[in-house]
């Protein structure tokens, strides 16, 4: 989801926060064993169904129709081809939704398309996920069962309420183990009622630096990169408190994240924004979908696994100029990090070269990814193109450099 216009972060948070007292009750009646297996898995359903019409009214036919044919697809599929066949309908799917809605002219007031694809997105990260798991063999859906059975389960983990617009990815394993044996434990309610303060304390720092950050915002010179700066970090902000939203909703429903194993945590908000390496940025952004794109494509692809794991990411988040552009800089630039730090590591001799060392590759990393989050959420070419003109171009394009000498440095002394 793009989050330079706050008009679409403003109806996510209050959607999410409308469904907190449901997602409470729904644990206190699954903790209390009020609700039989069956009508835990339909009340998490017709949650979903309704929030699904509330956020996105007409358009979440689009997200209804993907979702059944994906659960005809898994339990009726064999193993052996299940996979390939959830991901093609998936990303033909999402790939139909994201030109076809963006290619209308649509109120800017409207955001129903965005929210849309943004379940669409989460949508695709859940099916293949499952599909994964069947074909490796790591899951099987209770064949024995009738079909009604076994499709409850699955429409449920695709559609549930609490994970329907944002949330950390967690398997049907453990989405499965947490419905039939749910924990009665009051500490959920209090990290999920920590996590709203805290959701709500970034959007209100987020609301508090837009403006007084309005100042440095132009393209003019040297300039330029302080703008860059002060939209990246409003991008950021809007991304964490969203990312503590989320994950508060799912801990309020009972079916929060391992741990470390959610999208943001303190630690990982400190290591985000303290790294002086964009490999360990990338890796710690966002760390459910990191992890579901490591295993669904880095570790499948026998050539190029980082430029291919960035190029599916951009596909998956709509394939526009900004983002195809993006997720290149991006993987070139965890590429060129990959190599220019054990080439300066290795010259560091003394305590006040280490800390020049990092303090300089700390600066050059928050500026190296503001500028990607700026290229990722720029919708328009001319855009892009004055982004791409500016002085903040300058530090991408020496990593860049640097790669490529470090690279045939490599093949002169092999």
């Amino acid at each position: 989801m793009h989050w330079a216009n706050p008009l679409v972060v403003c109806p996510v948070a209050s959607y999410q926060l409308a469904a907190l007292p449901f997602a409470a009750l729904f644990h206190h009646l699954c903790a209390s064993r009020r609700l039989s297996l069956s009508a835990r898995y339909a009340s998490l359903l017709a949650g979903g169904c309704l929030l699904a019409s509330a956020s996105a009214g007409g358009y979440a036919v689009l997200l209804f129709i993907p979702a059944a044919a994906s659960v005809l697809i898994l339990l009726f599929v064999s193993p052996a081809r299940v996979h390939s066949w959830a991901f093609s309908l998936q990303m033909s799917w999402l790939t139909l939704c994201h030109l076809g809605l963006r290619s209308q002219v649509l109120n800017p007031q409207d955001t129903r398309s965005a929210v849309v694809l943004s379940a669409l997105m989460l949508l695709t990260q859940k099916v293949t996920s499952v599909s994964l798991d069947v074909h490796e063999g790591t899951i099987t859906l209770q064949p024995g069962r009738g079909v009604l059975q076994r499709a409850l389960p699955l429409c449920s983990y695709l559609l549930f309420f609490p994970a329907l617009l944002g949330g950390p990815l967690c398997s049907f394993r453990r989405f499965r183990a947490q419905i039939e044996f749910p924990l009665a434990s009051h500490r959920l309610l209090g990290t999920a009622g920590w996590r709203c303060l805290c959701a709500l304390a970034l959007q209100a720092l987020r609301m508090a630096l837009q403006g007084r950050l309005a100042t440095v915002w132009g393209c003019t010179g040297l300039g330029c990169v302080s703008s860059v700066w002060a939209q990246a970090l409003l991008f950021k902000l809007a991304y964490y408190s969203q990312w503590m939203l989320d994950e508060a909703l799912l801990e309020a429903a009972g079916l929060g994240p391992e741990e470390g194993q959610g999208d943001l945590s303190g630690s990982d908000l400190w290591a985000l924004e303290s790294t002086n390496r964009v490999s360990v940025f990338a890796r710690t952004w966002n760390k459910s979908t990191s992890r579901w794109l490591r295993r669904l494509i880095f570790e499948r692809c026998p050539a190029w696994p980082l430029l291919a794991t960035f190029a599916f990411s951009a596909w998956w988040h709509g394939l526009q100029a900004g983002q195809l552009f993006g997720f290149l800089c991006w993987a070139i630039m965890v590429e060129a990090d990959y190599r220019i730090h054990p080439f300066l590591r290795a010259r560091v001799a003394s305590r006040g070269a280490e800390i020049l060392y990092y303090g300089a590759t700390w600066l050059f990393t928050q500026l190296i990814i503001s500028y990607v989050l700026v290229a990722v959420e720029t919708e328009s070419f001319s855009e892009l193109h004055r982004l791409w003109a500016s002085c903040s171009s300058i530090l991408p394009v020496s990593y860049s450099l640097a790669l490529l000498l470090l690279l045939a440095r490599r093949a002169k002394q092999s």
